[in-house]
């Protein structure tokens, strides 16, 4: 048993092993997140740690001092910018960022919990994911606070979380094709169950029925924000006998993935193909042409959401979700159809 995991109640550890039909040791396993525990045994302690308010109270006798980011994938600039971002709120506070990949879509593993429990960091940022009743209860039982970068669902109100406005960026990335002249508009974006991927979509159909256009349910493409998903599609789009003269794709990665899709079949952009991407990665200016594209501010998301963590640490408020705002970027991937009619309140 730690010195450092006390009750706040009137309840011993002692108390709580012989409710759970377990001895001490077993006890101080699951409070030290070992993992040579049974999952019904630690589940059965992790409920009675639980209900009566077991909570750490000295932090710099065993926490490190650690912010924990967890992706579930790491292989793209992107998830640079987020790494970024943690690093700035987590250097300012004298702390150190440990990366960890959850291994499964979404929802971090039983695997995870374990080690995060057994490293005991100040804090965890989470991107892209969702959070089971379980691995909250798990992280709460030792006081250790958590945020989400963009959740892949309704984010839940008792779980803080920060995204950006992305139904507004779909929009705008969708208007700006509108005013250029384009009719036969196509998005890609990113996976169907994901909130983000969504709300572009959402952005883009409302572009486009206030500019009076009909969508082409065809022209709408659900992928996996990578340039060879953006590729994929982009040839299936542009194979088609009336192709599209715009592609909207849901991140620059796929916009990349478009714009060789054009190379490929010889389409010049944008004299032929206008293309703009989402979410403003340093690689968007250096893809020829240069892409328009929407910023998203990764890096300030991830600086926020870190920012949230070591403030529950401090038993400080913390707003439940931010939503920061996106900007069009316009670059050189997009241009004015010639002898386009214009569109009525553009």
């Amino acid at each position: 048993m730690r010195d450092d995991d006390e009750p706040t109640g009137r309840v011993t550890l002692a108390q709580v092993a012989a409710k759970a039909g377990v001895s001490l040791s077993t006890v101080s396993k699951v409070l030290n997140g070992r993992p040579d525990v049974s999952a019904p045994t630690r589940v059965r302690i992790e409920s009675l740690l639980d209900a009566h308010g077991y909570r750490r109270t000295s932090a710099a006798a065993s926490e490190a001092p650690l912010i924990e980011l967890v992706f579930h994938e790491l292989e793209s600039t992107w998830a640079m910018e987020l790494i970024r971002g943690v690093e700035n709120v987590a250097k300012s506070a004298g702390a150190s960022v440990v990366l960890t990949e959850s291994g499964t879509r979404h929802a971090p593993g039983p695997e995870w919990i374990d080690g995060v429990l057994r490293r005991r960091p100040l804090g965890v940022v989470l991107v892209f994911s969702t959070l089971p009743d379980e691995l909250k209860h798990k992280l709460r039982s030792r006081a250790i606070p958590f945020a989400i970068v963009d959740p892949a669902g309704d984010p839940e109100p008792d779980v803080p979380s920060v995204g950006s406005a992305n139904w507004a960026g779909g929009l705008a990335a969708t208007r700006h094709l509108i005013e250029l002249g384009h009719r036969r508009i196509a998005i890609i974006s990113g996976p169907e169950d994901m909130l983000c991927s969504l709300a572009r979509v959402d952005g883009f159909r409302s572009a486009m029925s206030m500019a009076g256009i009909e969508v082409d349910p065809e022209l709408v493409r659900f992928g996996d924000f990578h340039v060879q998903g953006g590729f994929q599609h982009a040839e299936t789009l542009l194979g088609h006998a009336e192709p599209p003269t715009a592609i909207f794709a849901g991140s620059d990665l796929q916009g990349l993935g478009v714009l060789e899709a054009a190379r490929v079949r010889g389409l010049r952009v944008p004299t032929d193909l206008s293309v703009v991407g989402y979410d403003d990665i340093p690689l968007a200016r250096w893809s020829s042409p240069a892409l328009t594209t929407v910023h998203q501010p990764l890096r300030r998301m991830a600086e926020t959401a870190a920012q949230m963590v070591l403030r529950l640490r401090r038993g400080e408020a913390t707003e439940p979700r931010i939503e920061l705002g996106t900007e069009l970027v316009v670059r050189h991937s997009t241009a004015r159809v010639p002898d386009a009619d214009p569109v009525p309140g553009t």
